[in-house]
């Protein structure tokens, strides 16, 4: 079985595989179902889900909803974030309700950050990202763990009260070895997905990655011991790192990802140094035998972030595929996707800043 580990993402080598074992359903009915789906639903990127079928239900009816996510203030901002956030967005505007949280209290118990520098980068880091991305304040709670939304005392009873709902052999055999910290983050989140209900919305939806499905089964069984509605999830495949088709973006290895800040010619030197190519060693091979459009991180980006034409990607693939584009010209493509969205998306987060203040109240 593969190993999920909630706080330390691994490489998934066989998702189907994963799924099975875990009961996962397969979200494919879905996309063609959501009308102006982001990319990330829409090139398959979203595989599985738990209960999905009762939020889609409440799109299709026009009844209430809510999103629950959270974000974790412990590095920079970058493009392996904006799966989850592109997401959360689509739903605000086809009319889901938004509880955002900054996990704070998560990144002090498990990555010994200081609520100071936490809150620092919840605020400068993602919350201005993500009104620069088009997070509307209508419809949205947005909250710190360490102080908890309107509810606050009910909220810091529920993690209490769903302790009492669990045994340690439960939580062993659903995160592994788990230190009293994680323990703690564990049924902090369970409290923060469970939450919405206490304000009367009984259908929920939490987008995250599978390396979270540990945190989904988790609340799902606790909600199911204390009158609550099942939660839904949708769960996806992380974008990948520069550095490989099934790496992963790390704030920790500016290697691995672009940030939001990074300007022109770090954009440039990046993508031509370390994003993985699926072409041939030499140009005379790529144009003899082609390149794997499924392995080029160039390619996946573009599949997943930057390219909005399912006719260009098709041209894009075919052409690569057949060698008659190289990796340097797909690069570059990339390269000029990229910064342009980042010049006019900078411009959006200096506006971003004039309404920071009316999001951040409750």
């Amino acid at each position: 079985m593969n190993k999920i580990d909630p706080w330390e993402v691994k490489e998934v080598k066989d998702y189907n595989k994963l799924m099975r074992e875990l009961g996962v359903d397969d979200f494919s009915q879905f996309p063609k179902k959501l009308k102006d789906a982001p990319l990330e639903i829409r090139r398959n990127l979203v595989l599985g889900h738990k209960d999905f079928n009762k939020v889609y239900e409440c799109i299709a009816k026009k009844k209430e909803f809510a999103i629950l996510t959270g974000l974790m203030p412990s590095g920079i901002f970058h493009f392996g974030h904006m799966s989850v956030i592109n997401q959360v967005i689509y739903y605000q505007n086809i009319g889901a309700k938004i509880y955002l949280l900054a996990a704070d209290l998560e990144a002090q118990l498990t990555r010994s950050i200081g609520q100071k520098e936490a809150e620092k980068i919840a605020i400068e880091e993602y919350l201005l990202n993500y009104i620069a991305l088009g997070l509307k304040k209508k419809n949205l709670t947005f909250y710190f763990q360490t102080r908890g939304p309107k509810k606050s005392q009910e909220y810091a009873n529920l993690s209490k009260l769903a302790s009492a709902k669990t045994t340690f052999n439960e939580v062993k055999a659903i995160y592994g070895d788990i230190t009293p910290q994680k323990l703690i983050s564990a049924l902090t989140q369970t409290a923060d997905i469970l939450y919405p209900q206490l304000e009367g919305i009984n259908t929920t939806l939490t987008p995250i990655g599978f390396d979270q499905l540990p945190h989904a089964s988790f609340s799902r069984d606790i909600a199911s011991r204390m009158s609550f509605s099942l939660p839904a999830f949708t769960f996806h495949k992380l974008i990948p790192g520069l550095q490989g088709p099934n790496t992963k973006m790390s704030s920790s290895k500016p290697e691995s990802y672009i940030d939001f800040s990074d300007d022109e010619k770090t954009v440039e030197y990046k993508i031509k140094k370390y994003a993985f190519s699926g072409g041939q060693p030499t140009i005379k091979e790529h144009k003899e035998k082609g390149g794997n459009p499924d392995i080029d991180v160039s390619f996946l980006w573009l599949k997943y972030l930057f390219e909005d034409s399912n006719k260009k990607l098709k041209n894009l693939e075919e052409e690569y595929r057949s060698g008659s584009l190289s990796t340097g010209e797909l690069k570059e493509i990339l390269i000029e996707k990229i910064n342009k969205f980042l010049i006019k998306h900078n411009m959006k987060r200096e506006k971003a800043k004039n309404h920071l203040a009316k999001f951040l109240k409750n």
